[in-house]
């Protein structure tokens, strides 16, 4: 018999599945909407124009595109090289594009300072592959309005809050600004027009290292000068001690003269982050931050302003989310600067990672029953556990009793009864 499986890249979420996903779900909503965040909705298509005024970085490539309606084959022919001919509408492949539109569609309707939560699917013409999909839930918070330190610091405790919240404590974010990035390189001596690909060179450090980031920076042409100035910097000598988050650890990761405004810029992140957690006691000692500076983050999205971070967690390798400042994109809207900045998690990786530790308990009971009871008293029995706070289900009684109630527990089942013509009371058994 022929399988029949949805499109390549994309999944079937079986009830377990969904259930759990919901729950993480719930719980990252839940504390988000604590930190004064307030949930919107945006339409799963938007205009193939804006998805494609180069706001979106690479993303824009995998754009899932729709055909302009009414379209023959003779006119798909003839418009063939002119994707903007062939296709008025696409898929969203990320929710920071149709959260700048939707602030400019409703600013008159929102308040100076807008906090956003928006959880939804977008579509992304990725090639599959273990743990990256065609279509995947983004889980994001924005504050848009707001230019200064506290939007950052507000973002970063809420999500670390979160991430808590679902039992990943102990994570850090990783922090750096694109200012800073650009002033570091302009400092080597790299030009404008050879920076795009020497960022995208530097965001490889980690994998290939400092002599294969210099080989590859040779073969793309950049300036030699520059180049080796840049590997002296990677290679000084450094002195290994515990600096904390602070503007000490940011200037000795950067070389000397660095802008003062960026410096205390993130210095002030730090401070109010470290606030935020901090227990609320007249005697608290300040909280330790967790922020690391990294001087070579770079983040491939092109809109970002300010900046950047990642969440990480020592139980895996990658990150967990991430985001950053993005105060020229909603301009493009309304022809005036707004800040903004936002944080995305990571939520089909997050959901993984905290599939055992959040299944909340539940009263969930099955109702096993003979062919021969009467659906009143079924019914009857049903909405009394229902009524009881209980979910339930009816199962008719099988043969192999046994792999019924092992798909039950496996679908959150906690406890079975069997029913009988002409019962009046039912067992409640635990399933185990």
């Amino acid at each position: 018999m022929a399988t029949v499986n949805p499109p390549r890249g994309m999944r079937d979420i079986l009830p377990a599945d969904k259930a759990r996903r919901e729950r993480v779900l719930s719980v990252i909503r839940d504390r988000y909407r604590v930190h004064g965040f307030d949930e919107i909705e945006t339409p799963a298509l938007e205009e193939y124009s804006r998805l494609h005024a180069g706001i979106g970085g690479d993303n824009e490539k995998l754009a899932y595109n729709v055909l302009r309606r009414g379209l023959d084959a003779e006119a798909i022919k003839a418009a063939a090289d002119d994707q903007g001919a062939l296709a008025d509408l696409g898929l969203r492949y990320d929710l920071t594009v149709p959260l700048a539109r939707f602030y400019a569609s409703n600013r008159g309707q929102l308040p100076g300072v807008f906090r956003a939560i928006q959880i939804g699917p977008v579509w992304r013409a990725e090639r599959p592959q273990k743990g990256r999909y065609r279509q995947f839930v983004q889980c994001d918070i924005d504050i848009i309005g707001d230019d200064s330190s506290r939007a950052e610091a507000e973002l970063m405790v809420a999500s670390l809050d979160a991430v808590d919240a679902l039992g990943l404590e102990g994570a850090t974010v990783r922090i750096n600004d694109r200012r800073a990035l650009d002033w570091m390189l302009d400092s080597f001596g790299f030009t404008a027009e050879e920076r795009p690909g020497v960022l995208i060179t530097i965001d490889k450090l980690d994998k290939i290292g400092v002599e294969g980031v210099a080989a590859e920076l040779r073969e793309r042409g950049a300036a030699a000068s520059a180049v080796d100035a840049f590997e002296a910097f990677l290679r000084r000598p450094q002195t290994m001690e515990y600096n904390p988050f602070g503007e000490r650890q940011i200037r000795k990761a950067l070389p000397d003269g660095a802008p003062d405004e960026i410096v205390a810029h993130l210095v002030g992140i730090g401070e109010a982050v470290s606030a935020g957690r901090a227990p609320v006691a007249p005697s608290a000692e300040p909280a330790d931050v967790p922020l690391v500076f990294d001087p070579f983050l770079v983040r491939g999205m092109g809109y970002y302003t300010g900046t950047i971070f990642e969440l990480a967690h020592p139980s895996v390798g990658y990150s967990l989310g991430g985001g950053g400042r993005y105060d020229g994109m909603i301009g493009r809207f309304l022809g005036q600067q707004v800040a903004a900045v936002g944080f995305s998690l990571g939520f089909e990786r997050l959901v993984d990672l905290v599939a055992d530790g959040t299944d909340a308990e539940e009263r969930a009971v099955v109702l096993i029953h003979d062919a021969d009871v009467p659906v009143g008293e079924l019914v009857s029995h049903k909405a009394a556990l229902v009524a009881s706070g209980a979910r339930v289900r009816l199962e008719r009684r099988t043969k192999n009793v046994k792999a019924l109630l092992e798909r039950s527990a496996a679908d959150g089942y906690t406890a079975f009864a069997t029913v009988s013509a002409g019962a009046s009371d039912l067992e409640l058994k635990p399933l185990s």
